[in-house]
């Protein structure tokens, strides 16, 4: 019994198929090779096709039937994992209407911002759990005000997630966990907002049918059926954001785990069961996969914009001849602290644990005389190293204290300086696992559907690769300190 994941990143599609006797993946596959265009139409704005990312989709999937032997017809059941926070809309005949405004999009802060006002601080973090800031709901405000004609023929807002189910089944349907990314669940009503909804123009018409996450989302219709190979009706059994599925996929489901991912974007992950909140929104809650009214679980989310696309951004610039296994390379012969050379990792859209400021990437210090490719390099993984830092101490401020955190051994916890780094900044141990997340979308499609009776079964087999404990965090520390100082002198040029 075979069961398929499809990850809907930003960078690209990844697509896994699973066995699920053994939780052992048969074949992955990832589309494009290059990472997806973002069009930036103005700056701070970040947009991408859903056309595209369901083209995309299907080109991954055949390049799994082109890998293995595997039959597709063997696949029960089908899992979607999807970036955050962007928004999807169509007109009744299913038709997108506009390209999806994205997670790093900024357009809507200020429009976030004044229903932040007009609501009431307290009613908003206390009902809501966050600002309305930049999220969905912000972005569907803005379209409606900027973009009228557009507004007026949306039968239906989606995530990016719901609107990949919607492709393969044709039927509409969302989550708690989605309208609450949303920022349009009110936990104190265990409802839509009403609030927020009728002072942004929202009507009620236009939010799918609610489901939980693991539950069916709609079967597959006979023409994607033909079209990918598939069987005809197999269930759509799981949809969730990135983070709150890179969690499920390292089993971080209880009050107290945390887990962490370095790719395009910067998290930190951990898992509640209070109704809490941060007083300026700098980190933000939402409900986990496995939250429900009479088991409350929540997911308390760090996001840094931009990690992995600084990283890349670098090795472009400075290193484009190189692979990221040789950038590593050199910045491991780079003593800690880079040479004085500091960046600030900012540069990818208005942060939220900075308060949706715009505070911009910084290269700071250059030395003409001494630095090269492996400073900067080093000083980039440091740079975001020490922004996890901070927005961790953000989060222990708010009653989360991690005394391990969990990661998959990939993207920049591939490199051991960052490792090092990140490690011995925060001073808290990690553990690597060999995860994935569209491995993580089919084996939650597999609890969805029940073919798993838990998710303890479903990840039985999920056991640690390697762990990494603090050792140099006094070396570290005095560099995190002047890191500190030029962040706080640009986030006050900012106001």
């Amino acid at each position: 019994m075979l069961l398929l994941g499809i990850d809907i990143g930003t960078s690209s599609i990844k697509v896994s198929v699973v066995d699920a006797n053994n939780q052992q993946v048969i074949v992955a596959a990832q589309y494009p090779d290059e990472e997806s265009e973002i069009t930036a139409k103005q700056v701070g704005w970040a947009e991408q096709s859903p056309e595209m990312w369901w083209s995309h989709v299907q080109y991954a999937f055949g390049l799994c039937k082109q890998k293995s032997t595997f039959n597709p017809k063997d696949i029960n059941s089908i899992g979607i994992a999807y970036q955050m926070h962007g928004l999807v809309l169509v007109d009744k005949g299913q038709n997108v209407l506009r390209d999806s405004i994205i997670w790093c999009d900024s357009r809507a802060v200020e429009i976030g911002t004044a229903a932040f006002d007009k609501l009431g601080h307290e009613f908003c973090l206390s009902h809501l759990l966050n600002s309305p800031g930049n999220f969905t709901a912000s972005k569907l405000a803005w379209v409606r005000e900027h973009e009228p004609e557009i507004f007026s023929q949306v039968d239906k807002m989606m995530l990016p997630g719901d609107y990949i189910a919607m492709k393969l089944t044709g039927e509409v349907t969302t989550t708690i966990s989605a309208l609450s990314e949303a920022i349009l669940w009110d936990f104190k009503t265990n409802s839509l907002s009403a609030e927020l909804m009728a002072y942004y123009g929202i009507d009620k018409a236009m939010i799918p049918e609610i489901r939980p996450v693991f539950s069916e989302h709609g079967r597959v219709t006979g023409a994607v059926a033909t079209a990918l190979g598939l069987k005809e009706g197999i269930p759509v059994a799981y949809k969730s954001g990135d983070q709150p599925n890179n969690a499920l996929s390292l089993n971080v489901l209880q009050p107290g785990e945390v887990a962490a991912t370095a790719g395009t974007s910067g998290v930190i992950y951990g898992v509640s069961d209070k109704l809490a909140y941060d007083p300026e929104s700098r980190v933000n809650t939402f409900a986990h996969v496995n939250h429900r009214e009479e088991q409350k679980r929540f997911g308390v989310l760090l996001c840094i914009n931009g990690t992995g696309s600084l990283n890349r951004w670098a090795k472009n610039l400075f290193g484009s001849q190189l692979s990221y296994q040789e950038m590593n390379d050199l910045a491991g012969k780079i003593e800690v602290g880079s040479a004085g050379l500091r960046v600030l990792p900012f540069g990818n859209g208005a942060e939220r644990m900075l308060k949706n400021n715009l505070v911009g990437a910084h290269i700071q210090n250059i030395d003409l005389n001494v630095h090269n490719q492996g400073h900067i390099f080093r000083a980039v993984q440091e740079g975001i190293a020490f922004s996890f830092r901070y927005g961790l101490d953000i989060m222990r401020s708010n009653g989360l204290n991690p005394t391990v955190i969990r990661a998959g051994k990939a993207n920049l916890f591939l490199s051991d300086v960052f490792l090092q780094s990140f490690v011995n900044t925060t001073g808290v141990p990690v553990e690597l696992y060999q995860n994935d997340g569209s491995v993580g979308a089919a084996l939650g499609s597999g609890i969805g559907a029940g073919i798993f009776s838990s998710a303890n079964e479903a990840f039985q087999n999920i056991k640690p690769m390697q762990l990494i404990e603090p050792a140099d965090t006094h070396i570290y520390e005095p560099y995190y300190q002047r890191w500190l100082i030029d962040l706080k002198k640009q986030d006050q040029s900012k106001h």
